[in-house]
């Protein structure tokens, strides 16, 4: 996976208070379009690169997990399954995994009605519980449902693990939008049961010692690290810093 992955949200606030008027740059093409297409081609390129592997290992089911509240998690697992849809033939959903505070139905618009609480607790083909976008093609999302007294409990009851194979059967690619590493273990938990996890950093905010405890943490769970974005950059960083992380 790139390691050059920017997602650019911060960085067009930053072109919007420094160019108020909205006059285009030279070439005609305003400056807050450059941005968004840019983070548009580095997603497709994460997408390529974690699920459009050649051969028969690429990953179907994949974990998306911040490391703390705040790292742009649920943009990037929502920004990844739009992408995925219209570059992979086949059917995409993407779960609201995060129990603890929930957020993926605001990205795509949708109530968080019947969803993962419903289906761990009670029966029926798991599109019961699964709302498709409107316009997204073959792209479905699974909210949260009702709020779990207990979702340490759930991540882990052997109807949740049913479930999972069930969505793996059901669909062609699954993503789970998971709470922060370093406060819950809901996303190790994810990890053990799917193909991996994509590491979600915020630019200026992650530590590089808390990540690099994440990445310990995964490796002592027997959890595939598929690799790590870095959000919410905001200016050029050299390739070789990279490493460093």
């Amino acid at each position: 996976m790139s390691k050059n992955f920017e997602l650019l949200q911060r960085a067009q606030k930053e072109q919007e208070k420094r160019d108020p008027s909205g006059d285009a740059s030279d070439n005609g093409v305003h400056p807050r379009m450059n941005l968004s297409a840019m983070a548009g081609e580095e997603t497709v390129k994460m997408v390529q690169r974690v699920f459009l592997m050649p051969g028969p290992g690429a990953p179907r089911a994949v974990v998306f997990s911040g490391v703390e509240h705040g790292d742009g998690c649920s943009w990037v697992c929502s920004s990844a399954a739009t992408a995925l849809v219209g570059q992979a033939p086949g059917s995409v959903c993407v779960v609201d995994a995060n129990l603890r505070r929930p957020s993926l139905h605001r990205y795509f618009g949708l109530e968080n009605g019947l969803g993962l609480s419903e289906a761990v607790v009670q029966s029926g083909p798991i599109r019961n519980f699964a709302q498709r976008v409107a316009g997204g093609g073959e792209l479905w999302v699974i909210p949260s449902g009702s709020a779990a007294s207990d979702p340490h409990a759930v991540l882990h009851s052997d109807s949740f693990r049913a479930r999972v194979a069930e969505l793996r059967a059901e669909f062609d690619n699954v993503l789970f939008d998971a709470p922060p590493v370093n406060l819950y273990a809901d996303a190790i938990a994810l990890g053990q049961l799917t193909d991996g996890i994509v590491m979600v950093l915020q630019s200026n905010t992650t530590r590089r010692e808390a990540a690099r405890r994440t990445k310990e943490s995964f490796e002592a769970a027997n959890v595939r690290l598929l690799g790590a974005v870095l959000n919410k950059r905001t200016f050029p960083v050299p390739q070789v810093f990279y490493g460093k992380l």
